[in-house]
């Protein structure tokens, strides 16, 4: 294997066909924003030690930063005396091109700051039900205080469509509550949850004095979400398989509402029956041999991590 092959081609100290070297990079022959910021300030306040002071650093470093630059471009750059520090001819043509690079180096973050403005201004938040109607509100807000000039948009549906949005760029974060991370996408587990069974006081469930059996569940029409809820997929998997719905209804209220009505027993979030049961509307049913526990968890493109507001509220839902 060549000398090329192996550091490959176009590496600072590499060789090509001919025997040429190439040059080292921009990096290695120009001095840093730094260093030339250092420059305009002696150069404007006649004073080494003035311009450390501006620029927050010590003299010593100052002068050493100084010496660094002298080296790296070869030529002398400012005379010190007990009288102060005053450019050389060079250093006068250096600090010239110098200012150049800095304005462009402003206009550069200048720009960039733009883009991360119109990157703040707004927040696109695709969740799955449970999570965008008990545990969502309460996060915004608090980012509202944090932020209160980002716009912030709030898409509700089930865990399949949530992926669905982030996957056509029509989200920048994302909540879902299903048994596992949908393909495309990366997560971070933010809170738990435990599915429970409820019915109506009326029901015959509400009067047994022994936990449900698991069989029983799986083969009972139940009151339940559509097909792609996160709470479906949590409890299909948990029992081995479900009975054909009771009712297919499409949001956690309707399902609350159908059970308090007497239609049927329904598995829902525990986050979404504080209510229901301190109240009496519906009662809880104990299940034994199987675990309803489930994981919350964030999601977003796979390797674009949350920035800016969606990168504030993650870390608001983690507090």
């Amino acid at each position: 294997m060549s000398r090329v092959e192996q550091r490959g081609a176009g590496e600072p100290g590499d060789e090509d066909a001919t025997g040429r070297t190439y040059p080292p990079g921009l990096a290695h022959r120009v001095p840093d924003l730094g260093a030339l910021e250092l420059l305009l300030a002696v150069a404007r306040l006649g004073s080494l030690g003035g311009a450390a002071r501006e620029l927050g650093i010590s003299q010593p470093a100052a002068s050493s930063r100084v010496r660094s630059m002298e080296r790296q471009l070869g030529v002398a750059l400012v005379d010190r005396s007990p009288r102060g520090s005053r450019l050389t001819d060079a250093g006068a043509l250096v600090t010239d091109w110098a200012r150049r690079i800095v304005e462009a180096a402003e206009a550069f973050d200048a720009g960039a700051q733009a883009l991360r403005d119109r990157r703040d201004s707004r927040l696109r938040v695709a969740a799955s039900m449970t999570i965008a109607e008990y545990l969502l509100p309460g996060w915004l807000v608090a980012l509202r205080a944090q932020r209160p000039d980002t716009a912030v948009s709030l898409l509700a549906g089930n865990s399949s469509s949530v992926a669905r949005r982030l996957l056509a760029d029509e989200a920048d974060l994302g909540f879902v509550e299903g048994l596992s991370v949908p393909a495309g996408l990366d997560s971070a587990v933010i809170a738990h949850d435990r599915l429970i069974v409820v019915t109506a006081p009326g029901h015959a469930w509400a009067k047994r004095r022994r936990p449900l059996a698991a069989r029983e569940l799986a083969v009972t029409p139940l009151i339940l979400r559509e097909k792609g809820s996160g709470t479906r997929q949590v409890l299909d998997a948990a029992l081995g398989g479900l009975a054909r719905p009771l009712i297919e209804l499409s949001s956690t209220t309707a399902v609350k509402a159908a059970a308090v009505g007497g239609a049927g027993p329904a598995v829902l979030s525990e986050l979404a029956l504080g209510e229901e049961l301190a109240l009496r509307r519906l009662v809880r049913v104990p299940v034994e041999d199987v675990s309803l526990a489930r994981e919350l968890r964030a999601v977003w493109p796979t390797g674009h991590r949350p920035t800016g507001p969606a990168r504030q509220l993650l870390s608001l839902t983690r507090g």
